[in-house]
């Protein structure tokens, strides 16, 4: 089972684009059990798949706050064959008041997890900053993915993630010894000459760990999460569809 999370503590980066489409292109065309976990108070994934996630009585929140409640029953069926999703909404930020005095409250998840069965993937999307929930998706994986927005400042921002995650590793030892990150994807490509050198920076800094996809700006994309579908859904074969498509082949590659 292999355990990602697409983190970065900058916001705009397209995480939830990824982990939505990437994840929903590994049950559909690779034929894998998916399971998506949103950690993000805005509820994006769940939106982005169709799902009402205000009307869900068993979210992220009750999972990791409510010993009681089993593991199956946080997990919802999506349209898509094969995927699954554990969906979040505004509730989750009450996580805070509840865990913040637990002794173990970095561990709730990867602790929630471990009855987990079944699955060849789990996704985790995490909130554009560092903080409980973040800390708590990097110590449930194994690896992570980091999107990067061509912009001004990024490279700053890949410096701390990697600051984070080599942190979190030597101070939760032996329980994150697998933690890595395992790629760097530029997101929202255009075709400017600054985009071009942040990227060549990138490449420059992280070499093979570098995503050989760049990710373009897609009207297309957006489009299909207005409509709560994915981009498999909504055009398949669509710019945005052969961008994440190949971006998803990669992360399929790469072990």
């Amino acid at each position: 089972m292999r355990k990602i999370a697409f983190v970065n503590e900058k916001g705009g980066t397209g995480k939830t684009t990824l982990v939505v489409n990437v994840g929903s292109y590994l049950a559909l065309k690779k034929k894998k059990q998916v399971l998506l976990v949103d950690l993000d108070p805005q509820g994006q994934v769940g939106k982005c798949l169709g799902i009402n996630v205000r009307e869900q009585p068993v979210t992220i929140l009750e999972l990791l706050t409510q010993p009681d409640l089993t593991l199956k029953e946080a997990i919802l069926p999506t349209k898509i064959e094969n995927l699954k999703v554990i969906a979040a909404n505004k509730n989750l930020v009450d996580f805070f008041i509840n865990a913040a005095t637990l002794p173990d409250r970095n561990l709730l998840l990867r602790n929630r997890l471990q009855e987990l069965s079944g699955y060849d993937y789990v996704i985790f999307d995490s909130p554009p900053s560092l903080g409980l929930f973040t800390l708590n998706a990097l110590v449930a994986c194994d690896e992570v993915i980091v999107p990067v927005a061509l912009t001004y400042l990024s490279l700053d921002g890949c410096a701390e993630i990697v600051e984070t995650v080599d942190l979190v590793r030597s101070r939760l030892s032996p329980v994150t010894a697998n933690l890595r990150i395992s790629m760097f994807v530029a997101t929202f490509w255009r075709n400017t000459l600054l985009a071009e050198a942040i990227h060549n920076k990138l490449k420059e800094h992280f070499k093979e760990r570098v995503a050989k996809t760049i990710i373009g700006y897609s009207v297309k994309i957006d489009e299909a999460q207005s409509h709560g579908q994915t981009i498999w859904e909504y055009d398949p074969e669509s710019k945005g569809a052969l961008m994440i498509g190949s971006l998803a082949e990669e992360i399929y590659r790469k072990k």
